[in-house]
């Protein structure tokens, strides 16, 4: 009796250390599926802010919980059973459906180059409004939903390429950490990002001189800081699209572009010693970046100034 519940026992346990192994593991492949897309959650960070542009304090918040809501829905609900049915049934249209996805991020952060330095971008801003009629903030928060749409679908995808070689439950699984983790991420930061100007003016007429000089900063310092993440967000859609590009070009066959962007890596890396590691991620990360300044200012050029791309564009 005692030896049958022994066994029992470390049946269990050995079942249990087997299931930790995968959680491990699940947790482990969520991660590295994570950091491949960091270039376009960088980018979906950087974009939300502008949703709550000119909104009451009071509905910063509420806003963007139900756009958070709307993420979530869009990657389990729809991009999760897509992109689970392609990688099971139909896996060579994932490398197109990424370059697709390349190349609408490449345009995106070439575009706003172009709009930077042209000037047409400017003054686009809305009036501050100290309310919103319902009807306004619901228009707002489906824009806002339709472009998470696009951005998750490309985290979701990249991601799911990442792990392509999984079996299709630890597939689903690791999808789904993906999808919940980076959702806490970047709302939760774009969260903290549109409060800090409500705080440091709370914090400016607190009696502490420091808190206030704190707090006249973070006010003073928004603005600088949301500049630097509008930079960091084209910079990273541009090597994230142009790296796209570059794999893809050599998975489907054609090889020189990636080869060469590799070959420079290598040197660089082996020419170096100590850094040459990081110098080598630096070399592949700029040629991607200008990989993807080319293909997009390519795809500016077509929508912007060719008849039927300046058409298409409008009728949008």
């Amino acid at each position: 009796m005692s030896a049958g519940l022994f066994a029992l026992l470390d049946d269990v346990a050995a079942l249990a250390r087997v299931a930790a192994a995968s959680i491990d593991d699940v947790g482990a492949a969520a991660g590295r599926a994570s950091v491949k897309a960091a270039g376009v959650v960088v980018d979906d960070t950087a974009v939300t802010p502008q949703y709550v542009s000119g909104v009451a304090a009071k509905r910063e918040l509420p806003i963007i919980k139900k756009i958070a809501i709307g993420s979530i829905r869009n990657k389990l609900l729809i991009i999760l059973p897509l992109a689970l049915l392609l990688s099971q049934f139909l896996p060579w249209l994932l490398t197109p459906i990424l370059m697709c996805g390349g190349t609408f991020l490449c345009y995106e952060g070439a575009e706003k180059i172009w709009e930077k330095v042209s000037g047409h971008g400017s003054g686009s801003e809305e009036a501050v409004k100290a309310e919103i009629s319902p009807d306004e903030e619901k228009t707002m928060v489906a824009g806002a939903i339709r472009t998470d749409l696009i951005l998750s679908a490309e985290i979701m995808v990249i991601s799911l390429n990442e792990v392509a070689d999984q079996a299709f439950l630890a597939r689903a699984a690791i999808l789904v950490v993906v999808a919940l983790g980076i959702t806490v991420l970047v709302y939760g930061v774009v969260g903290v990002i549109v409060k800090m100007d409500d705080v440091g003016v709370a914090m400016t007429r607190w009696r502490s001189g420091l808190a206030q000089k704190v707090g006249a900063a973070m006010v003073k310092g928004m603005p600088a800081l949301l500049g630097v993440i509008s930079v960091v967000g084209t910079a990273a859609m541009l090597w994230v699209g142009g790296h796209i590009l570059l794999v893809g070009l050599d998975d489907l066959g054609w090889h020189p572009p990636y080869e060469f962007v590799h070959h420079l890596e290598e040197r660089v890396h082996h020419a170096v010693s100590g850094i040459g590691a990081v110098l080598g991620w630096l070399v592949n990360t700029v040629a991607s970046a200008i990989m993807g300044l080319i293909v997009g200012a390519v795809v500016v050029v077509v929508m912007h100034f060719l008849p039927f791309g300046h058409s298409a564009e409008k009728a949008h």
